[in-house]
């Protein structure tokens, strides 16, 4: 996996608590920012899922059958 380097800013508490968590795991920051993104969004993928059903749950969207999409993706 590639390595891309980002600039962001974030407040001086969460990286006051960075560099806390940093020091007491003998973990760099990158490592722990990017665990704890990869957690937060995995999180965010099973809301984003949980708001999905409840469209469908209320009439708000509706499944497509799959031999439909197939049929017009030529599959």
């Amino acid at each position: 996996m590639q390595k891309i380097r980002s600039t962001f800013t974030i407040s001086d508490f969460i990286i006051d608590e960075l560099n806390s968590v940093s020091l007491e795991l003998n973990e760099k920051k990158s490592h722990i920012v990017e665990k704890a993104l990869s957690m937060y969004l995995d999180y965010i993928d099973e809301k984003i899922a949980d708001k999905r059903l409840d469209e469908l749950k209320f009439g708000k969207e509706k499944l497509i059958p799959a031999d439909e999409v197939f049929k017009e993706l030529g599959i």
